[in-house]
């Protein structure tokens, strides 16, 4: 605590937002009414302009810091920031044109100005934002400001914790103490001090030498536990501890008053309360224009599929397991060959005499690089993707979502241990393992990442999933 690192770095943040939108903004205006000379909506003089500039910043700020740009979770990463930055000066600029309106005065002289002005401030917020980064680590490098750590505990967890901390030059963290018994097998200990029990700690490291205090398991003896808690807090040191089953504390974590007593209850999802209806909300709408723009692609697809194949069906539909574990019928454009179809992968290998492929298919995540139950033109759609257009409908029903965790089948999930948290939430027709290298990652991995999501979930970042999808799907990354 006694480390103010961060808090100079968030005013620096702050003051530099500041400077930039005021500038960003005021370079609209010199561009659209010194350089360009065609006729203004409203003649607003620049000291005008200037003034309600500086009146509407308080509010533009406000909305950075709710979008959490102040918060070192989202500033140190940069596509996130990049996000909240674009949505942030959106907010900026329809709040300044709705005080304009209700009001009834006029801010912008020209509709240009309000293009000019949203560009420029996203971009000036970053340029800057990127510049006070790379001063921060140059600094982390000359060993300013750099928060200094005492380690309590030698389990495995203070060994992921220690590893992950130890590119000091970035993470602006340097592990100086550990205290354990068992001791701790560690790449480059060198430079850290090892000791028995926390009393010869603070004996050979004063309390001005480290800054964080980060207890890694709590001692059977609560007076042990205690007696580090009072030390941190007598000598004004942070004191941070990882609870002992660090798999019940991931998720929506909040501390309430329950008959006086502070509880931590532990959300198995994020997306809980009014997130669930902004949520809802957005597939319905998006999800509708959606279908309007595949419905053209949607016939001459069905058009193809009959020419290709007069007798076969259209579509083809499977049970997956969607919230709360409950069966939903989810439609797909057929891919695989009528003689194959609305069987199991393991009947199907079975029928064309491959059992070999069984096994091949399973250990693979469930997939096959040259599947020869899929026709060529079942390639294709799955390559693009538009064998999932008909899904839109399934988002419209309300079966699954637009972003989610991957609509699997039960004996799929069977497979992974906490398949009841991923069923915490709809299952999405995109998700965090479609814009990570769809099947290019394990099944494994994919799971861990619907987990991530679910446990993590902001509307934020499903648009930003949204967006990535595009790219991926346009781009074919990771397509099979």
């Amino acid at each position: 605590m006694r480390n103010n690192t961060s808090i100079v770095y968030n005013i620096w943040l702050l003051v530099g937002d500041s400077l930039m939108i005021i500038f960003g903004l005021s370079l609209a205006y010199i561009l659209r009414v010194s350089i360009n000379h065609h006729p203004f909506s409203e003649h607003v003089y620049a000291i005008t302009y200037l003034g309600f500039l500086f009146l509407l910043l308080p509010f533009w700020l406000i909305v950075f810091a709710i979008l959490g740009l102040y918060s070192e979770r989202y500033y140190q990463n940069r596509f996130s920031e990049l996000g909240r930055v674009v949505v942030g000066s959106f907010i900026g600029i329809l709040f300044a044109i709705s005080y304009s309106y209700m009001l009834n005065v006029h801010i912008f002289p020209a509709r240009l100005v309000v293009v000019y002005g949203f560009i420029l401030s996203v971009i000036t917020v970053l340029i800057f934002r990127n510049m006070a980064r790379f001063i921060q680590r140059s600094l982390f490098r000359k060993k300013i400001g750099i928060n200094k750590v005492l380690i309590i505990g030698d389990n495995r967890t203070a060994s992921i914790l220690i590893n992950g901390l130890s590119n000091t030059k970035i993470t602006g963290y340097q592990v100086i103490g550990i205290v354990g018994e068992k001791g701790i097998p560690i790449l480059g200990l060198k430079k850290i001090k090892l000791f028995t029990n926390f009393e010869s700690a603070t004996k050979e490291l004063s309390r001005d030498q480290f800054h964080t205090i980060i207890q890694t398991e709590l001692y059977a003896s609560s007076a042990k536990n205690d007696q580090i808690l009072n030390y941190a807090q007598t000598n004004h040191i942070a004191y941070r501890f990882v609870p002992g089953n660090s798999d019940l504390f991931i998720g929506n974590i909040t501390v309430d008053l329950f008959n006086s007593i502070p509880v931590i209850a532990v959300h198995q999802t994020a997306l809980v309360g009014w997130g669930r209806v902004a949520k809802r909300t957005m597939d319905i709408l998006l999800g509708t224009i959606l279908m309007i723009i595949a419905i053209p692609f949607m016939i001459l697809i069905a058009i193809i599929q009959k020419l290709n194949d007069p007798f076969g069906p259209i579509f083809y539909s499977a049970d997956r397991l969607s919230r709360f574990g409950e069966t939903v019928k989810i439609y797909k454009f057929r891919s695989i060959k009528p003689a194959y179809s609305n069987m199991t992968p393991e009947e199907g290998f079975k029928k064309m005499g491959r059992l070999d492929l069984i096994k091949i298919y399973r250990e693979n995540g469930d997939q096959l690089q040259n599947d020869p139950r899929i026709s060529s033109w079942g390639n294709f759609l799955r390559r693009s993707s538009l064998d999932e257009l008909p899904q839109i409908l399934n988002v419209i029903k309300g079966d699954i979502s637009l972003v989610g965790p991957r609509a699997l089948d039960k004996f799929e999930l069977d497979q992974y241990d906490k398949k009841s948290l991923i069923l915490s939430v709809k299952s999405g027709l995109t998700g965090l393992a479609q814009i990570s290298g769809r099947r290019d990652i394990s099944f494994k991995e994919r799971r861990k990442l619907d987990l991530y999501y679910v446990q993590n979930w902001t509307f934020l970042g499903d648009l930003i999933i949204l967006a990535k999808t595009a790219w991926v799907v346009l781009f074919h990354k990771g397509a099979n």
